[in-house]
């Protein structure tokens, strides 16, 4: 589905909706519908749909760039540098919002929009319908090119992750063996897709601090008999996926051992499960079933997944209590995972696609134990 598609499809919601005018605030829901992502967000960008245009409201120093990747014309810029222009965002949405000359409904995305901006669409009388979900609806089915490029970042990140592993050592820092799979990246993406934009988010937690499910690396020395959990998430083109193994340095201990094959036993449970037709907090169940019947239910602290695609975690989230059916389109991490205080944390997350005629795995390392520990 192309960019132009994606707006048709909008902008029959809206219709349907009797929505005038849409106010896109969300960065990740401007990229949905242009193409376009800012190195930085610190000056506000507002996108404005109606029925026959589509305006921007951006900074004077994303104009070319905005432009050369969008096509979009109608570009209203305020400038931190000339007199001559506009210097604050809101100066130029009161324009806009001024323009019509009886009320009109305004979509908003409720969850973001900042008071200053509703104040500011109240005084004109206007009515205000939320748009968040209907924009999370369109998002969440992926299109046939937007799984090709999650197909694309798949490949990168699972190639990174097997780099990491297969490399770590005793005595190495965790920032060290994350900069393995680093380069691998910076080398792989500059000679392949030179052109693409990309980021990536890594970490890896090794001895207590695995029990922390959202850390950092640091300077942190690797030993051996330690449990690490590698996590990596690679962006190409906007478009992202995740993968990430526990392993384990040389020997883990009995008890890390059970609440290790515990864990794959849950992660697989959930990967054979998760299909078109079933219910996002029924992949929950199956793999809290499996902690639960071992005696782990609770160390449970995470849902067991969550959608990705532009954004880090999008919706439909894999929660205890999502009654959604899940659809053709849709694309998950599967990562069901247990953090025991004194024992460790143990997580591995696959990216998968949800396909009319099955489920696809589009991330690949070996899971089991004894693949997982690094001699």
């Amino acid at each position: 589905m192309n960019l132009k598609q994606r707006l048709i499809n909008f902008r029959k919601y809206m219709k349907d909706s009797d929505i005038d005018l849409s106010i896109i605030i969300n960065f990740e829901n401007q990229m949905y519908f242009t193409g376009f992502k800012a190195v930085i967000y610190s000056r506000p960008i507002i996108l404005l749909i109606t029925q026959n245009s589509i305006d921007a409201i951006l900074p004077e120093l994303e104009k070319n760039n905005f432009e050369k990747t969008t096509g979009i014309k109608n570009l209203h810029v305020y400038s931190e540098v000339k007199n001559d222009n506009a210097s604050s965002f809101i100066e130029l949405l009161k324009e806009q919002l001024s323009k019509y000359n009886s009320p009109i409904t305004v979509g908003i995305e409720e969850n973001i929009l900042s008071t200053k901006i509703y104040k500011l669409i109240k005084e004109y009388n206007y009515t205000t319908k939320d748009i968040g979900d209907a924009l999370t609806n369109l998002r969440t089915i992926k299109s046939e090119d937007e799984k090709e490029a999650i197909k694309l970042s798949s490949d990168l990140v699972s190639n990174a992750l097997k780099k990491t592993i297969e490399a770590t050592k005793p005595g190495m820092t965790e920032l060290q063996i994350d900069s393995i799979g680093n380069e691998y990246l910076f080398n792989t993406i500059s000679k392949e897709f030179p052109e693409a934009t990309f980021s990536f988010f890594v970490m890896s937690p090794s001895g207590k601090r695995t029990t922390l499910p959202h850390t950092f690396s640091n300077v942190t020395e690797i030993k051996s008999g330690d449990i690490i959990i590698h996590s990596r998430q690679v962006e190409l083109n906007g478009y992202r996926s995740e993968c990430e193994r526990t392993f384990v340095v040389d020997h883990c201990t009995k008890e890390q051992a059970r609440a290790f094959n515990t864990m794959v036993k849950a992660h697989q449970a959930a990967l054979d499960f998760i299909k078109v037709g079933v219910k996002a907090k029924e992949v929950d169940q199956v793999a809290r079933k499996v902690f639960e019947e071992a005696g782990y239910g609770e160390y449970i602290n995470h849902r067991t997944g969550h959608g990705i695609g532009i954004g880090q975690h999008e919706e439909p989230s894999l929660r205890y209590d999502n009654e959604l059916v899940l659809e053709e389109g849709m694309v998950f991490c599967v990562e069901p995972a247990i953090y025991i205080p004194g024992i460790g944390g143990f997580r591995h997350s696959d990216t998968v696609a949800l396909n009319k005629n099955g489920t696809e795995v589009l991330t690949s390392y070996p899971h089991n134990l004894s693949e997982l520990t690094i001699k």
